[in-house]
This record gives C-alpha cells, structure tokens and sequence, in this order.
C-alpha cells in the first residue's frame, strides 16, 4: 500500500481485537463465506481444531469466536467503503491496480 502511494490507517487486530459487530459488517460487506476471515494457518485456529468445528456453528458464533482473538482474523484485512479484501494476495492485487 505504501508503495502504491495508497494512504490508509493500520491497526494491528492482533493487539485491538475487531469487535462482533466490525466483524458482522465487514462480513455482510465482503459478500463471501465467513471461513475467509479465519487464519487457517495459524496456531489457534489449529490447536482448537476449528476445520471441524466450524461447519456445526452458526454465523453468529463463529464471528463471536473471531472476535475473542486477532490471531484467528486471516491478514491483512482491507476495508475500502465497498468492499473486504482478505488476505495479502487480495491486498496486493487491490494496491497493483490502485496506484496512486
């Protein structure tokens, strides 16, 4: 994004949790399947085995369990005022086509 000359505000959500209803939104925003926003590569998302999990719990509970920790959140997240883009392949893609 820097390097696109693309002005933004960072926040590191593994220190600033999102909150449920950031979450709600960028979710409804994003138009795509709420796994997207798990890191599925991360530790916690192993270690509480949520690949198993997550196809029994609702929306709701998935995005309160999101919102329990910013190292279940996949990043970078970008939230422009149309869309969510998840992960840095989309981010980047999103800052080659946006230069400033």
């Amino acid at each position: 994004m820097d390097e696109a000359g693309i002005s933004y505000d960072s926040r590191d959500i593994k220190e600033e949790n999102p909150t449920y209803e950031e979450l709600k939104s960028w979710y409804e925003l994003s138009k795509r399947p709420l796994k997207k926003f798990f890191n599925t590569s991360g530790l916690i998302y192993k270690s509480m085995q949520l690949k198993d999990k997550l196809p029994t719990m609702s929306e709701e509970e998935q995005l309160r369990l999101l919102a329990t920790d910013g190292m279940l959140v996949k990043r970078p997240l970008l939230i422009t005022d149309d869309s969510v883009l998840i992960g840095a392949k989309e981010v980047e893609t999103y800052a080659t086509e946006h230069k400033a």
